[in-house]
């Protein structure tokens, strides 16, 4: 069968299931986690592993409860997802109760200069690509998944009328160089690690990560404007807040490391207005700086060698 066909199947299952009133969905995704927290699944693991590297000063007590909370938004936000994706971008876009930044987005667009979105994944970006495809036409740069059935999916889930979905590959640079020297809008996300030789280590967290030039190397290129945006959640109740914001000025630096730092300053800054809604799930730091001796984290036992000693070099003393 076609991966087509079998994508509009998953998107007719996926409208029925997540017709369910919201406090179900939530109490479902609720339940979710508690599962993934018992089984210690990847997302679990995953979660506590990146806890114990970026928040060393945390007490024990105080990692577990926020190890909690990610998981339990992480699971809301996979249902809050699949319930924007099925419904009409206008009904979702009311969830929005708080715009901050409507007006510089606006302007930036406008100016003919080319615009260029950074999206952390913090929050739900998917509410976020909806309310960028109402201001006006978008390229949104994404990773296919491995699936041919996944990739027709996310197709047709995020295949509203602005919206253009580039392929994250070789051409993909052409591609939003072209977009952005017409005056074009394109999105980012810039906090997935890129291949080696595709980025630079920069710190994020105290911790070097691999980190992508994809935005500095076109910023600097281009002279597009560039622009961080995210959607924040608010409430349990499917309330957001948008949130547009310039970038620092260091993001176009020919320097890629300095680039890089000032990416990676920015998105650290966001994670840090509510830590259980970023994307702590992710293995930000499997890759780690050639000739530095230093194992991938999620290969080893966190509480123990190199880690355990990096993560106590790192801690704050606690105030008495």
């Amino acid at each position: 069968m076609k991966p087509t066909l079998l994508a509009n199947g998953l998107y007719n299952l996926t409208a029925w299931l997540t017709r369910a009133p919201w406090p179900w969905l939530r109490n479902a995704a609720d339940g979710l986690a508690w599962a993934w927290r018992k089984l210690d699944a990847r997302e679990s693991e995953v979660a506590r592993r990146n806890l114990r590297l970026v928040y060393p000063e945390l007490l024990p007590s105080q990692r577990a409860e926020l190890h909690a909370r990610i998981l339990r938004v992480t699971a809301r936000q996979a249902l809050e997802t699949l319930r924007f994706w099925t419904r009409p971008p206008a009904e979702n876009l009311s969830h929005l109760i708080e715009r901050h930044g409507e007006a510089l987005y606006d302007a930036a667009l406008a100016s003919g200069k080319g615009l260029i979105v950074v999206a952390p994944h913090f929050g739900n970006w998917e509410l976020l690509n909806q309310w960028l495809s109402s201001r006006g036409p978008i390229a949104i740069v994404y990773a296919p998944p491995d699936s041919p059935v996944g990739d027709a999916f996310l197709l047709r889930v995020r295949s509203a009328d602005n919206i253009r979905q580039v392929r994250a590959e070789g051409p993909a640079v052409r591609q939003l160089w072209k977009v952005l020297k017409d005056g074009g809008a394109v999105g980012i996300l810039p906090d997935q690690q890129p291949k080696l030789g595709d980025g630079e280590f920069a710190p994020f967290f105290g911790i070097q990560a691999l980190t992508m030039t994809l935005v500095s190397r076109l910023a600097e290129r281009t002279g597009a404007t560039v622009l961080f945006a995210w959607c924040e959640r608010t409430s349990a109740d499917l309330e957001f807040a948008l949130h547009v914001e310039a970038a620092p000025a260091d993001i176009a630096n020919p320097d890629p490391v300095l680039a890089a730092t000032a990416l990676n300053g920015m998105v650290e800054r966001i994670a840090r207005r509510d830590p259980a809604q970023y994307q702590w799930t992710y293995k930000r730091f499997g890759a780690r700086p050639p000739g530095s001796g230093e194992p991938n984290p999620y290969k080893q036992p966190i509480d123990g060698g190199f880690w355990r000693r990096r993560c106590a070099g790192r801690r704050q003393p606690r105030r008495r």
